[in-house]
């Protein structure tokens, strides 16, 4: 067994990857010593990544209308969320909405629909954005996120200019059936499979904060190891009201940061991406964790909000990171580069832009909530929204007890979720 994380690097850079036995006391480190944690999974991503960071954006061709049962999702069957619901986008109409993202740094666009996977038709429409999009940005990659694929439809996206293909596993198989009922976890393996067969990039990751286990949470790291997927996005639980994990709350910020070093330990030289719900639960972290990671997404989530795109380049800037493909300073914030929210994850529950024109999205947004982030260390104060035994601690600075060993963080704190474009209305193909 390895003496501390510096040393276990200096393995993994050495050829010798860590074992489910390692990533789990990796997971269980102690807060005082997270910080030797960090620094030893950041020499992995600079080893392979350097300073830079892979920018995506996602287009929501389709929201809602999913007859699936996914317990983590604000568009599953019968879910009550009060969230925009809308068929496919039209290809001019979704170019149009690629385009923010790319002014805005980004070099690769995942088109995103709900469901449980397309029809030929449906993969059709997809074939005809892909190729207005390559028309007119012939460089940029394209990430497609449509459910379950049936035979013959990874070949037809290939041949119409997709490069990668995203289907989160999102947990592991001994958690999956406690998620969702309408299919299985192999569903999802053998449709990365089918990916990877019909030379699409995969990418396939995981939400973590789903009650599973931390023995569990390391069974689908290594699972997505043994798949070899070339991304690996990394979504944490936004528990929306009206979904069976509505009110899970198990994360905090240092146990997030935790797990993206541990990612990083078992996929070293993988594309890692903090991805859906990094605004809720790392909160003030993310730029420490831009050490571990060295992707992310511009835009809004699927069905909810997150903090404003050019903050996010402010954020990588600051860290003294720069865009993947970028030039040496980032790019003048214009009104057709300011996406109105943050990052998403490639085929999570909530991951990807809405349709309607910055102006639109502008006018949707109304002041953020006082519960929707929590207060830092000695900033609680009255009508901030968290219980007064947590703001009391908060406001004295002392610290707030540490993980130990085997226990699962039970965040009493209730954020609210800002529901992206909830009470407005968005017609088919606007």
């Amino acid at each position: 067994m390895f003496k501390n994380p510096a040393e276990l690097a200096d393995r993994v850079l050495a050829g010798d990857p860590v074992t489910p036995d390692e990533a789990l006391e990796l997971l269980h480190t102690p807060d005082s010593e997270l910080l030797d944690l960090v620094a030893a999974a950041a020499r992995l991503r600079r080893e392979h990544f350097g300073m830079t960071v892979k920018v995506n954006y996602l287009v929501n061709l389709k929201s809602g209308l999913c007859a699936e049962d996914c317990g983590y999702c604000s568009q599953r069957l019968n879910a009550g969320t009060d969230i925009l619901k809308y068929s496919w986008l039209s290809p001019e109409k979704a170019v149009e909405q690629a385009e923010y993202g790319i002014k805005g740094g980004a070099s690769r666009v995942c088109l995103v629909a709900s469901g449980r996977g397309p029809s030929n038709r449906e993969v059709d429409t997809v074939t005809r954005t892909v190729a207005a999009l390559k028309d007119q940005h012939p460089d940029v990659e394209v990430c497609a996120c449509l459910g379950i694929l049936k035979d013959g439809q990874a070949e037809a996206l290939g041949e119409a200019g997709v490069d990668a293909y995203n289907h989160n596993l999102n947990t592991a198989e001994s958690n999956y059936a406690s998620i969702c009922s309408t299919h299985t976890y192999q569903d999802r393996v053998a449709t990365v499979e089918r990916a990877k067969q019909a030379g699409l990039s995969p990418c396939s990751g995981l939400i973590v904060g789903m009650r599973e286990t931390d023995e569990q949470l390391v069974e689908a790291l290594f699972a997505l190891r043994e798949l070899d997927s070339d991304s690996v996005p990394v979504n944490f639980l936004m528990p929306f009201d009206g979904t069976p994990l509505a009110g899970t709350w198990q994360l905090d910020p240092r146990k997030c940061l935790a797990i993206l070093a541990v990612v990083r330990f078992v996929c070293p030289d993988k594309e890692i991406r903090m991805a859906g719900g990094r605004e809720m639960h790392l909160r003030s972290l993310q730029p420490l964790a831009l050490h571990v990671v060295n992707s992310l997404f511009l835009g809004d989530y699927l069905t909810s909000e997150g903090q404003a795109a050019q903050a996010d380049l402010d954020m990588i800037a600051d860290a003294g990171f720069t865009v993947l493909g970028a030039g040496p300073s980032a790019p003048e914030e214009t009104a057709a580069n300011r996406p109105a929210g943050s990052c998403a994850p490639c085929g999570s529950a909530d991951d990807a832009a809405a349709p309607g024109s910055p102006a639109q999205v502008t006018a949707s947004r109304g002041p953020v909530p006082a519960t929707a982030s929590p207060a830092a260390p000695g900033s609680a104060s009255k009508g901030s929204g968290l219980p007064s035994a947590v703001a009391a601690q908060l406001s004295s600075g002392e610290p707030l007890p540490e993980r130990g060993p085997g226990t699962r963080v039970r965040v009493t704190l209730n954020p609210t979720v800002r529901r992206r474009g909830a009470g407005t209305e968005v017609a088919p193909n606007a």
